[in-house]
């Protein structure tokens, strides 16, 4: 009935919410991106009272082998899209998010990068260090502040015998390097097994000062990203929920909003929510075979993270949590598969903690019996 290619703009865009409710009384609008550059789309249609769907791009792309012809056009690909949110009554609602989650989603993306940013720097500046000065790289952890900050002064085994000990350890000290007197020790022991000196020794150092102060920079980034993370989750409403669950911190926390939406009615169930994440199996029968579980393919990678390593974390600090890993392990399940189970439990509660608007309460110790 319609088929146009329209910018990115807002006045193009109310011209087209016009043109299509003049064709009928009753529409829906389906789309294949979730925010970035289909969030001004989503936001004329929602503020239009305009119901929105959202269908993922590997949907489309399945679905539309099932259509006629195998060319693929951006006109086509709507059309897939249209057919699909006028057949289907499974597809997820979108809706505006406040202020606070859409915040949170900016930030943890920002924190993202950089932390993937910095992972990379530190693997360049251990290969560059290897190859001038293994013993080095082997005796200390670059990712410290504290021997990034020695690598940024001296980078070769003669430079650091030439300075000795005590003027190293007040070199680092002055720098405000926390044990100045172990790394410097741990220094001059791997300058005193080397006293060959390689290729490119010293272009190779002015690399790997450049990259230990770019991880520097980097980490200075992340921290400044994590206070301006927990000012901004602090103001939403769920915080004091969130974070009392065992192993959820502020980071996790933020990261649960910002994959979430911060809205759970949106799932309707805390099983829907674990199939989401990732943390739920599901069934893989047929015929006379049943029961058969797998692991799902199809789920948000950055919520089970969240999932799973707040379990990690729950099992170190919460004796309710522990107790079931170790339960989990006993009955023959491997180390991932209790955590994943864990993972999955936690959903539960995590769900019904939000639902009643109350934060968590360690069970109480049973008493043993006479």
């Amino acid at each position: 009935m319609l088929s146009r290619r329209v910018a990115n703009d807002e006045p193009d865009l109310l011209e087209l919410l016009t043109d299509v409710l003049a064709l009928g009384e009753t529409v829906a609008w389906g789309i294949d991106l979730a925010d970035g550059g289909a969030a001004l789309a989503i936001a004329v249609l929602v503020n239009h009272a305009q119901p929105v769907h959202y269908i993922s791009g590997r949907a489309i792309h399945r679905a539309s082998e099932s259509y006629r012809g195998e060319g693929k056009t951006d006109a086509r690909d709507a059309a897939v899209i249209a057919d699909q949110v006028r057949i289907r009554r499974d597809l997820h609602p979108l809706r505006v998010g406040d202020d606070t989650v859409t915040d949170l989603k900016i930030l943890t993306g920002r924190r993202a990068d950089l932390v993937a940013d910095r992972t990379r720097t530190i693997n360049r500046l251990r290969a560059q260090l290897s190859g001038i000065f293994p013993g080095l790289e082997r005796a200390l952890d670059l990712t410290n502040t504290g021997p990034l900050v020695l690598l940024t002064g001296y980078q070769t085994p003669a430079a650091l015998r030439r300075v000795g000990k005590k003027r190293l350890e007040t070199w680092l000290r002055n720098r405000k390097v926390l044990r100045a007197d172990r790394l410097a020790e741990t220094a001059l022991d791997a300058a005193a097994r080397q006293h060959t000196s390689l290729p490119g020794e010293k272009l190779t150092a002015q690399m790997v000062h450049t990259l230990a102060a770019e991880v520097l920079a980097l980490s200075q980034q992340v921290t400044e990203v994590d206070k301006a993370i927990e000012a901004r989750f602090r103001d939403h409403r769920d915080f004091a929920v969130i974070t009392s669950m065992p192993g959820m911190d502020i980071i996790l926390g933020a990261e649960f909003l910002a994959a979430t939406g911060g809205d759970m009615t949106a799932f309707g169930t805390a099983d829907r929510l674990a199939g989401f994440g990732g943390v739920a199996p599901v069934p893989r029968d047929s015929g006379k075979i049943s029961g058969n579980l797998r692991r799902p393919r199809r789920y948000n990678r950055r919520l089970q993270r969240v999932f799973y390593i707040s379990a990690l974390f729950s099992i170190r600090h919460c004796d309710d949590s522990r107790r079931f890993y170790e339960r989990k392990r006993a009955e023959g399940k491997r180390h991932i598969q209790a955590v994943l189970a864990l993972a999955r439990r936690r959903v539960n509660v995590l769900w019904a903690l939000l639902r009643d608007g109350r934060a968590y309460e360690p069970l109480p110790p049973t008493p043993l019996a006479a």
